[in-house]
């Protein structure tokens, strides 16, 4: 991490009172928060006293400070690196624990639609019908049936990024995709670029080929170019995973001029980019961004996507859209433990897509609405907490102000509550001031999901101005 990008970091960091302390409280904010993951070289305390415009005894004194605590690795002369104290590993939250909770219970942890009925059950009615002209064939399709390749490919090239079915390969959902190209490119402790926060079970895949998480901290506004680039260029990772539409869990949309420095960093790094796009396509208002891989060379950039957001999770069905070379290797790597692709679910996605535009209309209507209740109802109960509306995705990512957010999901869960804290979706167990709360439920259980929270925070504060659990419970 350079001066520079420490300094834009840090921000106005100056407050009332002796000028060390704040400075220290600011870089154990960043820390905890995610955005100078674990591990981050920081400048020397001169350099940064350089940046900053303050005397070197100040940054002695923070860095001092900092290290007592824990927060801070090294000495001088060998470096400083960032790093949690053992109080901050990684959270485990009640609502992942088997514990006993009210009948009535509210899910606000899943981002998950309903599936489209009627539609659904037509589409399984005409795969029963067609799927006897495949009985006769091989058992195992490790690629996808090609008519479902080709309606895959139809979308991206009407989404201005012409793509061939033989660019196409179908999978059992998209994580099965990041799976395969993680053992086919990464190898033991290779670094692997992530965005902090980022999806949970993206980092898990890397730690369970023992690759090495390689998280960069996305700011308020989302991406910093500069630092996506540096960590390309120091690092040379070999794979970076990158959710540029309606980011899970923060809702940032990466900005053209962003895309195009962070393919060109790769480029000159030789990092392959891999990108999530199983919500790019739910933009709720504004311009729909374009795909990541109309930035860069063909060959660059593996899009990975999935119908679990737009139709059904229950299909388990996803695709990788690479060069044929790559889907080649890939469908190569599908070994004896991988049955490869259900047939029947491949003939129920390809009658899916004949309706996919009227199923995606439907879809932006419902979240839109959906997203500005929940906005509504979180700035009446719980006006303390912040958030930007997104344009799009399916969540709210919001700074509850301190962090609490495990505490919260205790309390949440003994009202019948259950809700992901931000910790589940940071490499290093950080952002517990932070909450991520799905907009997919009916209007009538997101209103009741935010009361109960309300109570709970209120709970967590030892505050007893709102209902007790007990009242919300009964009522």
């Amino acid at each position: 991490m350079s001066a520079d990008q420490t300094g834009r970091l840090l921000g106005d960091w100056l407050e009332d009172g002796p000028a060390y302390l704040a400075l220290a409280k600011a870089f154990r904010a960043l820390i905890t928060d995610g955005r100078l993951p674990a591990g981050t070289r920081i400048p020397s305390e001169r350099v940064l006293a350089a940046q900053c415009r303050i005397g070197r005894n100040t940054v002695t004194a923070a860095y001092s400070l900092l290290r007592t605590e824990g927060y801070l690795e090294g000495h001088r002369g060998a470096g400083t690196f960032t790093a949690l104290p053992p109080g901050h590993q990684r959270v485990r939250t009640a609502s992942q624990d088997a514990r006993r909770f009210p009948e009535n219970r509210i899910d606000l942890a899943v981002a998950q639609v309903p599936a489209p009925e009627p539609l659904l059950a037509e589409a399984v009615r005409d795969a029963a019908c067609h799927v006897g002209k495949y009985t006769d064939g091989p058992v195992h399709d490790r690629v996808g049936l090609r008519e479902l390749r080709q309606a895959i490919a139809d979308r991206y090239t009407r989404r201005g990024l012409p793509t061939s079915a033989d660019e196409i390969m179908v999978t059992t959902g998209a994580y099965q995709g990041w799976g395969l190209l993680l053992r086919l490119t990464a190898q033991r402790f290779d670094p692997v670029l992530v965005d902090a926060p980022t999806y949970p079970d993206a980092v898990q895949a890397i730690r369970s080929i023992a690759g090495r998480p390689l998280p960069v901290g996305l700011g308020p506004e989302g991406w910093d170019p500069e630092l996506l680039v540096s960590a390309c260029r120091q690092a040379r990772p070999v794979l970076a995973y990158l959710m540029p539409d309606h980011h899970n869990p923060t809702g940032h949309v990466m900005p053209d001029e962003v895309r195009e420095a962070v393919a060109a960093g790769a480029r000159r790094s030789g990092t392959l980019l891999v990108v999530d796009e199983t919500l790019s396509e739910l933009t709720l208002e504004g311009p729909a961004p374009r795909p990541m891989a109309a930035f860069a060379s063909r060959g660059q950039v593996v899009t990975i996507g999935s119908l679990s957001k737009i139709f059904w999770s229950g299909l388990n069905l996803g695709w990788i859209r690479a060069t044929p070379s790559l889907i080649s290797r890939l469908a190569a790597l599908r070994g004896p433990g991988d049955a490869g692709n259900s047939v029947v679910n491949q003939l129920i996605a390809r009658r899916l897509f004949d309706d996919y535009d009227a199923v995606l209309r439907e879809r932006r209507l419902t979240l839109s609405a959906r997203r500005d209740h929940l906005v509504g109802a979180l700035r009446r109960h719980l006006p303390e907490w912040t958030f930007s509306p997104p344009r799009g995705g399916l969540c709210l990512w919001v700074d509850l102000g301190e962090r609490v957010s495990s505490r919260l999901a205790c309390a949440a869960e003994g009202l019948g509550v259950d809700i992901l804290t931000g910790s589940r979706f940071a490499v290093e167990g950080t952002l517990d001031n932070r909450l991520r709360l799905p907009f997919v439920q009916p209007p009538d259980v997101l209103s009741e999901g935010v009361e109960r929270l309300a109570a709970a925070y209120a709970a967590v504060r030892g505050h007893r101005s709102r209902p007790t659990a007990h009242a919300l419970l009964a009522a």
